[in-house]
This record gives structure tokens, sequence and C-alpha cells, in this order.
């Protein structure tokens, strides 16, 4: 009934934080579907069909020789998985509880408690079914060497910071035009499933070619993660230096946008819009 004020540190009010953002994030784990081993398996299920079907377009329109020397799944595995990961976590931030959501009116709750939550729910998600489908490929199938695992990762996580980045900023813009910017999202997101490269080699494009790939920051780290996970691939017109620029630079865009839309953002506009 009677609370007596206190002053937490700054030290308390972080883990405070991150313990309502872990909450938050397996609230989200589990929104997806009653059954959390169930919404796994269908994560698995669709990266599977993912990676199959590029196989088939490889093998049917014979472009397994402009694959890589080594293991072709894993090649095909590792667009799949950089794609996979950036457009689940883009999807996830994009479409979490912004600024007008009912769930800002408990005191704990804020924006970027729930953009936290909505990010680390989908690495999870994700890192746990690239593990399984790893795995499972390297016990029955066929045995895996990754040549620089710690790299593969980075790259992972890089794919990762790009689609929460990304997601930041419509999600920030979603409140002022919920449906316009909920169409220039997917539209994003169709954009590269074309132009990630996942189909590719940077070193085998032309000039021309190249261009029509270059400025999109996945198919670099697309492009870097295969100089990582093969020894006979050195990526030579890609870099991780640009998709790290465009990476801070869309996360302070969606930090100041979601800012300014925080501080004039009204509830009733979920009425209108």
């Amino acid at each position: 009934m009677f609370r007596t004020p206190t002053n937490p540190s700054r030290l308390r009010s972080a883990f405070a934080m991150m313990e309502v953002t872990f909450h938050a994030a397996v609230r989200r784990v589990r929104k997806s579907h009653r059954n959390a081993a169930f919404g796994l398996m269908m994560n698995i299920a669709q990266s599977v069909l993912f990676v199959v079907l590029l196989y088939l377009v490889f093998d049917l329109l014979g472009m397994r020789r402009t694959a890589v020397r080594g293991d072709f799944m894993l090649y095909t595995m590792t667009g799949v998985f950089m794609f996979m990961t950036f457009s689940k976590t883009m999807g996830a931030v994009a479409g979490a509880e912004n600024s007008t959501s009912q769930m800002m009116k408990h005191a704990p709750m804020n924006t970027f408690v729930s953009i936290g939550a909505a990010a680390l729910s989908s690495l999870y998600i994700q890192i746990l079914s690239a593990g399984v489908i790893l795995f499972f490929y390297d016990v029955v199938f066929n045995p895996i060497t990754i040549d620089e695992p710690v790299g593969a990762l980075m790259t992972l996580l890089m794919a990762w910071i790009w689609g929460m980045s990304v997601g930041m900023v419509f999600l920030a813009a979603r409140p002022w035009s919920p449906n316009l910017f909920g169409l220039a999202a997917t539209i994003f997101q169709r954009l590269n499933l074309l132009f990630s490269g996942k189909m590719f080699l940077a070193n085998t494009l032309s000039t021309t070619m190249l261009a029509m790939f270059w400025w999109n920051p996945l198919f670099h780290i697309i492009d870097q993660s295969r100089g990582y996970v093969f020894l006979n691939y050195s990526p030579r017109f890609t870099s991780l230096t640009y998709p790290l620029k465009v990476t801070l630079a869309c996360f302070m865009v969606g930090l100041l946008l979601e800012n300014f839309t925080r501080r004039h953002a009204s509830a009733s506009w979920n009425a209108t819009n």
C-alpha cells in the first residue's frame, strides 16, 4: 500500500533493465507458439526448406561450378543463415511494441526493452536453428569443417546487428504512418532477398553485376562469411568496414527517430491509422 521512494544506483538500474529485457525476450520466444520446441522446429523447417530450394536452383541452372571449392551444401547454408538472421531480426524489431503500444503503460516497460527483447529472441532462435541444422548435417550426411569459426560467428552477429538497426528505423517511423512504413519494410526485405548475394560469389561477378549488389551491406556480410568458412576463398571486392559504417549510421538514425517519435507520439494514433 505504501512505498518508500528509493534512488537506485546506475548499476542497479542497469541490472533491472537487463532483467526486464530478459523476461520480455522469453515472452517473445514463446509468443510465436504455445510450445516453444514446436516454434523452434518451424524455424528450422523454414531454413531447411530455403537451403533445399537454393540447392535445387543451383543444380537445375547448372550454377554449381560457380560456387567455391568445398562443401556445396555448406556454401548454400552460409547464405541462408545470414539472410534469415537479418530478415527475421529486422521483422521482429520493426514489429515490436512501439511508443503508442499498450505495453508502454507498464512502468518497467519502454521501447528500448521492446527492441532488445525482439532482437535477442530472434538471435536466440536463429543461432539455435543454425546449430541444430549444422549438427544434423555433420552427423547424418557429411562432416563439415569451418576454417575460422570465430570469424563466421562474427559475420552472423553483424547480420543480426544490421537487421536490428534497420528494424529500429522502421519501428520508430511506423507510428507516423503504419501502412506506408509497413509496406516499405516489406519491400526492403524483398530487395534483400534478391540482392543479398547468397547465390553468388563477389569474386566471380563482373563489374556491372557487382555494382548491382555492392550497395547492400548484407552482400558484403555474406561474402565475407564465406571467406571465413572456406579455406579456398578470399573475398577481394567486399569488406566488413562498409556494413559496419552503414549499420552504425542506421543505428544512430533509429535512436534519434525513436526519441523524436516517443516525445511526439500519441496513443490515439492507433485509432486513426
